[in-house]
């Protein structure tokens, strides 16, 4: 029995597929994009879609399934948010090519790309106001190096980074995809895995730094890498790894990257995973955005903006002179409230240039992608024009400075370009009339074809003299000139034969071409096609001269980003009464009527108020800690929140909710608020707890600041006490930082005694007849107790449970003051029983009583002012004196 064959079109599908392994193969066949075998079956339960056959191979089914072309967008964002890599196998050759080489030849395909989460560029796959970056980690010789790319805006970045810190850098970038060698993928998939990103491992090869420098050198076209910084081995490997990796998913079509910036780890404020996450910085703990610090305080109106101002409170600055430039840029538009009103309208009109720039480099824009840059382009000549009036500061000045310059590449696109440009290229009709003298005469053939004729047929007539003459056509002559038969020895005769080509003669008509007319039917007839190819020649022209251009183009939208950052953080200062904070060298910590962004805009929603508190952790050079007691729900965390984030939006560039803030530079935020299980490693709450703390003794500094909720909760009162005890002492005589340290060991207020600089403060509540009343008030002292009880029954414990807690709370109590010996006799002594009986309502005061019995014999609206006076007296007589 002969053997099964393998159809053409089946070999170069599994030809192609050999070729990418590790990737989800989209093979087009015509107008669909078609997955066979695995694929298919992958496929069609990640995308909810059809699963069919399409013949045999080997004598088994083949199973298929597909996508239309036009729709395939959206199938792509589906399956790379599921973790899948694509590549898309397009059609090479038009069909009627591949049959000159035989019927049953097929039409050459090949992988032109390879789709994955960190190589996006399409816009309907990414978020407009956030970054897609593709990171890769490097280590030679005990240096490790983190770069990071997002080839939709071409930001490239490089930084030292060894494995200790690689945790809390992809914390603060949230990449898409991480790059690292096949050799260090162990030591780096747990880390890669809790950012929930994908983790793509390398050939050693790709991470060769001799190798991974001539790519550099090559891409950016320069003899040496010194012109962009000083890189060390390890950056030059991470480096050449994104670059390796982006020749090999964009076969080659390398996207439009700006020089590497190296940035120096001590630039920012040092920021680790779990203290962003406690923070909710851009994140709620819930998993969405909604309820971030970011979505919270995001003003910005262009979509560059918004990416900057994500970066900014990822990794606030620790440069004094660019706080102070950015600050000072904020206050001068606050001052300038109507310029700045009116600047954020002029930027509400400007496109998103970087990610335009960035598809038309790797050939996936269109038409719109250019007139997005000639907008573009346009308001910012015009934001400058309106700037230099008004002399901005510095910041400010620098950003107008490189948005002018443009105005020849801007009236380019203006003149080539309509008004609203169609998507893509090949739906033509975006080259404006009049920019292109064939292209018109094109149109006018495509669109007046009959008017082009009508003006030839009376052209023929006067040369000719004969009235009846006619241009006519069929599908077999095509275009022909038509005259009786009675006018047939003129056009026969010189001189009108040199000029009219006799064709045909019938019984009444004879028919006649020119030159003239036959060129004019092969123009008409290939018109629509011609004016394609002609503004496909011309898109490329304009293309290139963008790309030429890339540079200042890309300097223009970095610089709107920064005044769009500068004007929306001015509206968030005006708009909810925030403070230009004072950030100097010092260890000052000052904080006048401080009060938390977001739960403040919550409270906001349902009109009630948020209470501003205050917080002085300055003891000049000896550390400054507040240790924080009172009861749960009185606000201690979010108090503590607040103050980090106020340091974090000072050293951002924005202004502070408060009433008034001096901070002295803060190197480093850490945070311990709330914990949760990690089933996954096995991890109790308290086991996260301790690895938090733990991380957080053993990396600050004296210039760190610190805010520790609750440590040791969750373990044994004495173990939690012991240990929350020594990390204080740690964090006041190691450490020697700021910090805020919440607790409910009323135990560790004694401590204030003994260290310098560690002070007490509480939440304050007030007790009304059995019930707490939280005011959310913070003040120096400590706490008498902790009000667990109360709070239990608020959050409807039924009364019985909360009775029999008071019940043993009390005995318990008794037992402290009579001595330890006694607590477990108490205990043991307990009726356990009791609580099955339901206690009687505690009955209401006898004061009480008398005034709720006058207060109901009150009717306000029958009674004279003097009355309502005298009834007030009264109400007060019956209070004890």
């Amino acid at each position: 029995m002969a053997e099964p064959t393998v159809t053409p079109m089946m070999a170069q599908y599994l030809a192609i597929k050999a070729v990418n392994p590790g990737a989800l193969l989209f093979y087009r066949m015509g107008d669909f994009y078609e997955m066979f075998f695995d694929d298919a079956v992958a496929a069609s339960a990640a995308l909810d879609i059809a699963l069919t056959k399409r013949g045999l191979h080997l004598g088994e089914d083949i199973p298929m399934c597909g996508v239309p072309i036009h729709a395939a967008e959206g199938y792509l964002l589906t399956l790379i948010r599921k973790g899948f890599r694509v590549a898309i196998a397009e059609q090479l050759e038009d069909p009627a090519e591949a049959k000159k080489r035989g019927a049953k030849s097929v039409v050459k395909r090949d992988v032109v790309r390879l789709v994955t989460p960190g190589t996006l560029t399409e816009e309907s796959l990414l978020e407009a106001r956030r970054h897609n970056f593709l990171a890769a980690w490097s280590e030679m010789h005990g240096e490790g190096a983190l770069a990071w790319v997002d080839i939709s805006t071409g930001e490239f970045r490089v930084m030292p980074c060894p494995l200790t810190r690689l945790a809390p850098e992809l914390a603060r970038l949230a990449p898409r995809e991480v790059l690292v060698s096949e050799l260090r993928e162990a030591d780096c998939a747990e880390i890669v895995s809790d950012l929930k990103a994908a983790l793509t491992p390398l050939a050693r090869a790709s991470f060769d730094s001799q190798g991974a420098e001539r790519r550099l050198l090559g891409l950016f076209s320069v003899g040496s890498l010194d012109a962009f910084g000083s890189f060390s081995r390890a950056e030059i490997s991470a480096m050449g790894a994104i670059v390796d990796y982006l020749e090999l998913t964009q076969r080659g079509k390398l996207p439009l990257l700006r020089r590497p910036l190296r940035e120096e780890a001590g630039s920012l404020m040092q920021i680790d995973a779990a203290t962003r996450r406690n923070l909710e910085l851009t994140q709620a703990l819930s998993g969405g955005r909604e309820g971030s610090l970011l979505t919270t305080i995001d003003r910005t109106v262009t979509a560059a903006g918004a990416r900057l101002l994500e970066r900014r409170i990822s990794a606030p600055s620790r440069d004094l002179n660019q706080i102070h430039a950015r600050h000072d840029a904020v206050r001068f538009l606050l001052e300038q409230g109507r310029f700045s009103e009116d600047l954020r309208a002029d930027l509400r009109r400007c496109p998103d240039m970087d990610r335009a720039l960035s598809r038309l480099s790797l050939d996936r824009g269109g038409p719109r992608d250019m007139a997005a840059i000639r907008n573009g382009l346009d308001q910012a000549g015009r934001i400058a024009e309106s700037l230099a009036p008004v002399e901005p500061p510095a910041l400010l000045a620098e950003a107008a400075a490189v948005l002018v310059g443009h105005d020849a590449l801007a009236a380019l696109l203006d003149a080539a370009l309509v008004a609203e440009p169609p998507l893509l290229a090949r739906d033509g009709g975006f080259i404006a009339t009049g920019y292109d003298a064939e292209l018109d005469q094109t149109r006018q053939l495509r669109d007046e074809g009959r008017g082009v004729i009508a003006r030839m047929q009376a052209q023929y007539i006067e040369e000719s003299g004969i009235p009846s003459l006619k241009i006519k056509h069929n599908n077999v002559l095509g275009y022909f000139i038509e005259t009786t038969a009675t006018h047939a020895e003129k056009m026969l005769s010189a001189p009108l034969n040199e000029r009219f080509i006799h064709r045909q003669t019938t019984a009444n008509q004879v028919r006649f071409t020119t030159l003239e007319l036959s060129e004019l039917e092969t123009r008409i007839l290939n018109a629509g096609n011609h004016a394609l190819e002609i503004e496909k020649r011309l898109y490329d022209s304009l293309k290139q001269a963008i790309l030429d251009h890339a540079g200042p183009i890309g300097e223009a939208s970095r610089a709107l980003a920064e005044i769009d950052l500068a004007t929306a953080f001015a509206d968030l200062a005006a708009g909810e009464d925030w403070v230009e904070p004072t950030v100097d060298a010092s260890r000052a910590f000052e904080i006048e009527g401080g009060r938390h962004p977001v739960v403040e805009a919550s409270l906001k929603r349902s009109g009630e108020p948020f209470i501003a508190n205050d917080c002085a952790l300055t003891s000049g050079e000896t550390p400054a800690i507040w240790l924080l007691t009172g009861p749960n729900m009185a606000g201690k965390s979010t108090f503590l929140r607040q103050n980090a984030l106020i340091a974090l939006l000072a050293q951002a560039g924005s202004f502070v909710p408060a009433r008034r803030a001096h901070i002295g530079l803060v190197s480093q935020l850490f945070s311990r608020v709330g914990a949760a299980d990690d089933l996954a490693r096995g991890r109790s709450t308290f086991m996260v707890e301790m690895v938090e703390t733990a991380a957080i003794l053993n990396q600050a500094d004296d210039r760190a600041l610190v805010i520790l909720d609750e440590i040791g909760r969750g373990t044994a009162t004495y173990d939690g006490l012991s240990i929350a005890w020594a990390v204080l002492e740690h964090l006041h005589g190691v450490n020697r930082c700021r910090a805020l340290f919440a607790t409910h060991y009323h135990e560790m207020t004694a401590l204030s005694a003994k260290l310098d600089g560690v002070e007490n403060a509480t939440v304050s509540v007030k007790e009304w007849q059995g019930e707490v009343i939280f005011l959310h008030e913070v003040k120096k002292g400590a706490a008498d107790r902790s009000y667990g009880v109360q709070v239990a029954r608020l959050a409807g414990l039924p009364e019985s449970v909360v009775a029999r807690a008071r019940v043993v709370l009390e005995a318990l109590e008794q037992g402290e003051r009579e001595g330890g010996g006694k607590k477990q006799m108490v205990i043991d002594d307990l009726p356990l029983f009791s609580a099955a009986a339901h206690p009687a309502p505690v009955p209401a005061a006898p004061e009480s009583a008398a005034i709720e019995a006058a207060l109901r014999d009150i009717n306000p609206d029958e009674m004279t002012p003097k009355q309502a006076m005298e009834a007030l007296y009264g109400l007060r007589a019956l209070l004890k004196p």
